[in-house]
């Protein structure tokens, strides 16, 4: 997704400043705890999630992706003027014999974007509840403090052979986003040991793990260039520390200003008690 900030189709900078502070916002829940973080932050917020979709959230209206007409309806009606997507929702398996006329009409577009990549899809979602008149919204925009911050967040600083793994995880991370696979990778001592796929962040560490790195390594997570970072900005949060403990990394480095860290004092902690540094650096 593209960052906010940037000119996105006719929206120009102070449109998107705009659309990020007024009108009454709806909160689409995944699963994870950025939504409950952004629920805390604007508690006026219209709360969403999606049959069949986990959260570990309570919002207060189950929409579905079968009947979009329906959800945007129930969005004007609450007053909704700007949408923010938070947290992490899988391709919904749909039942063409269950879709309302607004699916009907939008469903030869989406059911061709879920062919391609994550980029292409988000992109039609937007371009969707754009149309129907909402501003969406970046989960950053809503809650500046979750963004990292460039430097040392955590810990010590990278020695030498982080910064060496840092800088291959880079170029690897680089190569691989004109094809849109993912936003993570893991070297150690300069040979890749993970990428991110569709499978996420914490499969790529388990399989990492069985690599026995004891405690060498790093693991990047960095937006894809030209991600639409609106409603797909790398997060990392307290189960990615657990995760890169089990596969025994020094470090996690993470792009300042495009990656988001949701319960940060709990994420500070575990970097302390693992012996984890967490670093954010600069990016391409």
């Amino acid at each position: 997704m593209s960052e906010a900030g940037k000119i996105t189709g006719a929206k120009t900078v102070s449109d998107t400043e705009h659309a990020a502070t007024e009108g009454r916002l709806a909160i689409l829940a995944g699963g994870g705890q950025l939504p409950a973080t952004l629920a805390k932050s604007d508690p006026d917020a219209f709360t969403v999630s999606f049959k069949g979709a986990p959260i570990d959230f309570e919002t207060a209206y189950t929409a579905s992706f079968e009947k979009l007409g329906r959800l945007f309806k129930r969005l004007h009606k609450e007053g909704v003027t700007r949408v923010v997507f938070a947290g992490g929702l899988a391709r919904p398996a749909l039942n063409p014999l269950r879709f309302d006329a607004t699916m009907i009409r939008l469903a030869p577009r989406i059911l061709a974007a879920m062919k391609g990549g994550d980029d292409a899809l988000l992109r039609l979602v937007i371009e969707v509840f754009e149309a129907e008149g909402f501003a969406i919204v970046g989960a950053h925009d809503v809650e500046p403090t979750l963004l990292a911050t460039l430097g040392v967040i955590s810990g010590s600083e990278p020695d030498e052979q982080s910064l060496q793994d840092l800088a291959r995880a880079g170029a690897i991370l680089e190569a691989l986003a004109d094809v849109d696979v993912g936003q993570g990778c893991v070297v150690a001592n300069g040979l890749c040991h993970g990428i991110e796929t569709i499978q996420g962040t914490d499969e790529m560490l388990r399989f990492v793990a069985r690599s026995d790195l004891e405690r060498s390594g790093i693991l990047l997570k960095r937006a894809k260039r030209g991600q639409e970072l609106r409603v797909d900005m790398p997060v990392i949060g307290p189960q990615t520390l657990k995760m890169a403990h089990l596969a025994g990394l020094a470090g996690i480095c993470v792009q300042a200003g495009k990656v988001m860290i949701v319960e940060r004092d709990e994420v500070l902690r575990l970097s302390e008690d693992y012996g984890i540094f967490l670093f954010g650096e600069a990016g391409p």
